[in-house]
C-alpha cells in the first residue's frame, strides 16, 4: 500500500524520536534551516514534537506570502509568474508535512496524537484558503484560457491543465457561500480522519490473548517462541501472548487446533471499533459519508464516488463496477468450491459442525497439505528477511543496474535501517529506509512514502528520501525473522513503490503524482517475480544450512499458485464493492454501517458468511483515514496493468530483460504524472492492457475454442471469457 505523498494522502504523525536519542534538546527548529545531513535526510536526531507547530505556522505564513506575491503581481498572468510560481510555492510547509505524516504512521504516542488533532484542521483550512482564493484562480484561469497561444511544451501544458483542474475540483467555481461551507466540511473531515485512525490504533493495541501451555496445540515452535517473547516483554513470563497484529493473528488462525481460541481472536479482529465504547467508529463513518456526500453535491457530482473516480483512469463508477462485477461471480463460485472441500475436513473433525469464518485459515492450511503436500512452515526457513531483502536488491540490480549500500544517517527509530541507492552509473539516486517490525505506536499493514520528494532545484535533481514500513514477524532469540509467503510478496510490493519514487525524474512538483488506479502498477508488477523459479534460486536460501530451496519445493509452490484464490479474490473484491457502495450514496440519511455492509455484500451479492470482506467499515483505514476513499478498487484495476506488463517480460523469453526494464523505467517509472496513466502505459506497451493475463493469474480465465475462419468482414476483437465454476 502506498498512498503517502502521492498516494496515501492522510497517514499522519510522529514519534518515538525522543526514545531514539534521549540526549536531544529543543535547540533551533530543524525545519527552519537547511539540513546538513548526509544526502539531505531529515535530522531525526534533532527533531522534537514541539518543533512541528512552529514549523507549520511559519510554513503556512511563508506559503501565504508566496501566494500573495503571485496575486498582487500587476503584470499579465503568464506560465512563469503564475503557474510555475504556484508550483514552487509552499516548499517548507510541504516538507514539514511529509515528515510529520510519514512518522505518524510509523511511531505515534498520546502527545503526538493530540498535536495531530490540533494541526490537521489548521492545515486543511490553509489549503482551502489558497485553493479557494478568487484572485489566484483568476490568474490561473487567465493563463489556462490562453493556453493554445502560449507555445508551451507538452510537460508545461500538462502542468497547466492539472493546476487548473485541481482548483476546479477544490471548489474554485463555487460562490462565496458554497466556498464557506466547503471549508467547514474539509476541516471537519480532517479531524474525523484523525479520530478514526487513532481509534483503530487503540483497538489494535488493547486486545491481548493470553494462553497457557496446554492451549498451544498445533502451533509451530517458532510461533510459540514469538508469543512467549511477547509475553515476557509485557511482564507475563508464564504465558504466551497473541495480539491482533497480523504476524501474531494469522499464525494462530492457521495452526491452532483450538477452535474456540480461533473464534475469540478473529471476532476481536472483526469487531475492532464496533463495540459501542469510546473507540467505536460507526458514528464517525456516518460523519464521513454525510460530509463527503455533501461535498460531492457542492462540486456538482451525484456521489462522492463519482467525484473521486472522475479524476482517475477509470473515469466513471460504471467502469469500476464493470470490472469488479466481472470478477465477483466467478471468484465467489470458486470460493464456494474451496469451502466445500474444507467443510469435508471439518466434518471429519467435528461431525455436524457449521463451517465459520474463523475456520478458513486452519482448514485451508490442512487442505494445502492434503492436496499439495505443502506446509508453509516448510517454506519459511528459506525466506529469512535478510534473504528476501537481498532478493529484491538482486532483482533491482538485474533489471535496472542499481545497487544499495548501507549508510549511517539519523534514524527515527532504532528498528529502522538506511541504504544509499546508486544508479547504474554510480550516481546518487536516493536514500531508502526500511522499518520492518510491529510496535505499539505503529499502524498496521505496510506502506511506502517519501520523507523528501524528488524535485529540481536550480536546475539540479534533488534526490528523494523514501521509506518502506512493514509489520513482519520479529526475530526470536537466535532465529532470524522468517517471512511467510504473504510477507515476502508484501516486501516485493512495497519495494516496487520505492523504485517508483526513486526513479522519479519530474521537472515540476505538480506532476509528481499519478492517478490512484495507476499507482499500484509499479508495486504490484514486482510481485510477479517473487516466486518465479529463476528468482527463487537467487534468494530463497535456508537460513541455517545455506541450501537453495530444492526443486521439489519450488514445484509444489508453483502447483499451488491458484490455491485458495477464490477466497483471496472474493475478500478483496468484497472490500472494493463495499467501498464503492458506501461512497455511491446520493442522499445521506443516518445508517448502521454494519447493516449497510450486510445488505451490500451478503443480501445483494450473495457473499457467503464464511468469508468476511478484507476490511469491515469500522477499521477500513484505507477508505476513511487513508487515501483510498472510493478507491480500494485501485488494486484490482492496476492488477490488469501489472499482469499485462509482466507478460512483456514473459513474451521476451527473459524475465530479467534489461531492455524492457529500461523501457519501463524511462516511459513509466520516471515520468510521474507528466502524462495521464493510460498514455504512459500505451507508450510502454504499445497497446491497451489485456485483461486476460490478470484473469488467468487468478484462475478465472479459460482459453476460448479456436475461432472459425473470419468472413469477409473480419472477426470481432477477442473478449475475455471469464471462468464460471
Amino acid at each position: 500500500m502506498k498512498r503517502i505523498a502521492g498516494l496515501f494522502t492522510t497517514l499522519l504523525l510522529l514519534m518515538t524520536l525522543a526514545s531514539c536519542d534521549s540526549r536531544k534538546t529543543a535547540g533551533e527548529n530543524p525545519f527552519f534551516t537547511e539540513w546538513d545531513t548526509p544526502h539531505g535526510v531529515p535530522p531525526f536526531d534533532k527533531i522534537l514534537p514541539e518543533h512541528f507547530m512552529p514549523a507549520f505556522e511559519r510554513g503556512m505564513s511563508l506559503h501565504e506570502a508566496e501566494i500573495d506575491a503571485i496575486t498582487s503581481n500587476k503584470d499579465e498572468a503568464t506560465f512563469e509568474n503564475t503557474i510555475l510560481a504556484y508550483d514552487d510555492a509552499g516548499q517548507m510547509l510541504a516538507q514539514t508535512e511529509l515528515v510529520f505524516g510519514m512518522l505518524c504512521a510509523a511511531e505515534t504516542n498520546d502527545r503526538m496524537q493530540a498535536l495531530q488533532e490540533q494541526a490537521m484542521p489548521l492545515l486543511a483550512a490553509h489549503r482551502d484558503k489558497i485553493r479557494l482564493d478568487d484572485k489566484l484562480f483568476v490568474r490561473v484561469k487567465e493563463v489556462y484560457d490562453r493556453r493554445a497561444a502560449l507555445g508551451l511544451d507538452a510537460e508545461q501544458m500538462r502542468l497547466l491543465q492539472k493546476t487548473y483542474d485541481s482548483f476546479v475540483r477544490a471548489g474554485a467555481l463555487l460562490d462565496a457561500e458554497q466556498k464557506a461551507r466547503l471549508k467547514e466540511i474539509n476541516g471537519q473531515l480532517s479531524l474525523t480522519a484523525v479520530k478514526f485512525g487513532n481509534n483503530i490504533l487503540a483497538e489494535n493495541n488493547n486486545f491481548v490473548l493470553e494462553l497457557k501451555s496446554d492451549e498451544l496445540d498445533g502451533l509451530p515452535a517458532g510461533i510459540r517462541d514469538a508469543a512467549r517473547e511477547k509475553a515476557q516483554q509485557m511482564g507475563k513470563g508464564d504465558k504466551w501472548v497473541f495480539t491482533l497484529h497480523k504476524p501474531s493473528l494469522i499464525p494462530l488462525l492457521t495452526y491452532s487446533t483450538r477452535r474456540d481460541l480461533r473464534e475469540k481472536i478473529y471476532k476481536a479482529y472483526l469487531n475492532r471499533c464496533n463495540n459501542g465504547d469510546e473507540y467505536d467508529n460507526k458514528q464517525l463513518i456516518n460523519d464521513f459519508i454525510r460530509l463527503r456526500t455533501e461535498k460531492a453535491h457542492l462540486l456538482g457530482y451525484p456521489s462522492y464516488a463519482a467525484y473521486v473516480v472522475a479524476d482517475e483512469m477509470a473515469g466513471t463508477t460504471d467502469a469500476v463496477y464493470g470490472l469488479l462485477d466481472q470478477i465477483w461471480t466467478p471468484a465467489l463460485e470458486r470460493a464456494k468450491g474451496e469451502l466445500a472441500e474444507m467443510d469435508t475436513l471439518l466434518q471429519k473433525d467435528i461431525p455436524g459442525a457449521t463451517f465459520e469464518s474463523w475456520d478458513w485459515w486452519y482448514y485451508a492450511e490442512k487442505l494445502r497439505k492434503q492436496n499439495y503436500a505443502l506446509d508453509e512452515e516448510m517454506l519459511r526457513p528459506y525466506f529469512s528477511l535478510e534473504n528476501v531483502q537481498g532478493g529484491i536488491f538482486y532483482l533491482a540490480n538485474r533489471l535496472y543496474g542499481i545497487t544499495f549500500q548501507p549508510i549511517v544517517v539519523p534514524l527515527y527509530h532504532p528498528d529502522a535501517v538506511a541504504y544509499e541507492v546508486l544508479d547504474a552509473d554510480g550516481s546518487h539516486l536516493g536514500v531508502l529506509y526500511f522499518d520492518y517490525f510491529p510496535r505499539d505506536g505503529k499502524s498496521q499493514g505496510a506502506w511506502c512514502g517519501n520523507y523528501v520528494e524528488q524535485t529540481y532545484k536550480d536546475g539540479k535533481r534533488v534526490a528523494p528520501v523514501v521509506s518502506v514500513v512493514c509489520n513482519f514477524t520479529r526475530p526470536v532469540r537466535n532465529t532470524p525473522a522468517l517471512l511467510t509467503l504473504d510477507e515476502t510478496e508484501t516486501l516485493f510490493h512495497e519495494f516496487g513503490h520505492a523504485l517508483h519514487f526513486l526513479f522519479h525524474d519530474v521537472k515540476y512538483r505538480g506532476l509528481s503524482e499519478v492517478e490512484g488506479d495507476f499507482v499500484e502498477l509499479p508495486s504490484q508488477v514486482m510481485e510477479n517475480w517473487a516466486f518465479e523459479p529463476e528468482m527463487l534460486k537467487h534468494y530463497a536460501v535456508h537460513y541455517r544450512t545455506g541450501e537453495v530451496i530444492p526443486k521439489y519445493l519450488v514445484d509444489k509452490l508453483r502447483k499451488s499458485e491458484l490455491f485458495n484464490q477464490g477466497f483471496a479474490t472474493t475478500e478483496l473484491i468484497a472490500a472494493s464493492l463495499s467501498d464503492m457502495d458506501i461512497h455511491s450514496v446520493t442522499e445521506y440519511e443516518p445508517f448502521d454501517p454494519m447493516a449497510f455492509e450486510r445488505q451490500a455484500l451478503n443480501e445483494k451479492r450473495g457473499l457467503i458468511p464464511q468469508i468476511e470482506p478484507r476490511y469491515r467499515y469500522p477499521y477500513f483505514s484505507h477508505i476513511f483515514d487513508g487515501g483510498y476513499s472510493a478507491g480500494y478498487y485501485f488494486y484490482t484495476w492496476a492488477e490488469v496493468l501489472d499482469k499485462d506488463t509482466f507478460e512483456a517480460f514473459r513474451e521476451s523469453g527473459d524475465l530479467f530483460n534489461k531492455k524492457i526494464a529500461a523501457d519501463f523505467r524511462a516511459k513509466l517509472l520516471s515520468r510521474g504524472g507528466s502524462e495521464d496513466g493510460m498514455s504512459l502505459y500505451r507508450a510502454f506497451r504499445g497497446a491497451d492492457p489485456d485483461k486476460r493475463a490478470m484473469l488467468r493469474s487468478r484462475g478465472l480465465w479459460d482459453e476460448p475454442e479456436p475461432e472459425p475462419e473470419p468472413d469477409d468482414e473480419g472477426e470481432a476483437p477477442l473478449q475475455p471469457e471469464v471462468r464460471q465454476e
